[in-house]
């Protein structure tokens, strides 16, 4: 596997991603992007079915990925979804993936084998403790999420979902597709839409040509209940 080009400006930029997510210096940065591979995922592409190798440590750059698998019902469910910032994968041993993992919308993601990433872990002060920090931040993350769909109405649980696919300007694109939205809050498309019906009349959301875009996040944060 190639390592990025840092004389590129993704390259540069990808360095900074790397800094900004385990708070290390320049210099472990390039050694840990050195064994990075860039990869691009169209939306709803598959990156990886339950079940295959699982090798490479993935670190989420822009765009989503979503964990899905299906019940004993047959009934798809999601089991988490991993933003910018967000790592998913084999990490500190190869292992095999426990679900289907897809792109929510245009994705690209930053990859490093396993075994390379814990060769660099063990002389490299700071991105051991960079991995371990991100880890941890991620797990607290999860454990929120657990929460919220828990304590949450069905409706609460879209409205959140709906804040956590937007980007700074309140801009969610491509559109969300209303079923798998509804599968991902583990509600019906009946409520959903329901829901973002409501959001239209109000005025919190208005519809684009090939987006949805939240006019106000505060009031749209008041209904997450």
């Amino acid at each position: 596997m190639s390592g990025i080009n840092t004389n590129s400006k993704s390259g540069r930029n990808d360095i900074a991603i790397i800094q900004s997510c385990l708070s290390c210096g320049e210099t472990s940065a390039r050694r840990l992007s050195e064994s990075l591979m860039s990869r691009n995922y169209a939306h709803r592409d598959i990156i990886a079915h339950m079940g295959d190798p699982s090798t490479h440590l993935f670190l989420v750059a822009e765009g989503a990925v979503v964990a899905e698998l299906f019940g004993i019902d047959g009934q798809q469910a999601q089991l988490t979804r991993h933003g910018p910032g967000e790592v998913f994968g084999a990490y500190p041993e190869e292992s095999t993936f426990r679900s289907a993992f897809s792109a929510n919308g245009a994705t690209r993601l930053l990859a490093v084998p396993t075994t390379k990433l814990a060769e660099l872990v063990s002389s490299d002060v700071e991105l051991a403790a960079g991995i371990a920090n991100l880890m941890a931040r991620q797990l607290d993350l999860l454990l929120d999420r657990m929460a919220a769909r828990i304590g949450l109405s069905a409706t609460g649980r879209f409205y959140r979902a709906l804040l956590q696919l937007a980007d700074g300007n309140g801009t969610i694109r491509p559109a969300p597709v209303l079923a798998a939205m509804a599968v991902s809050v583990h509600t019906t498309r009946e409520t959903a839409s329901r829901a973002l019906a409501v959001l239209f009349r109000r005025g919190i959301v208005e519809r684009q040509e090939d987006a949805l875009k939240i006019v106000s996040r505060r009031m749209l944060e008041e209904l997450i209940v």
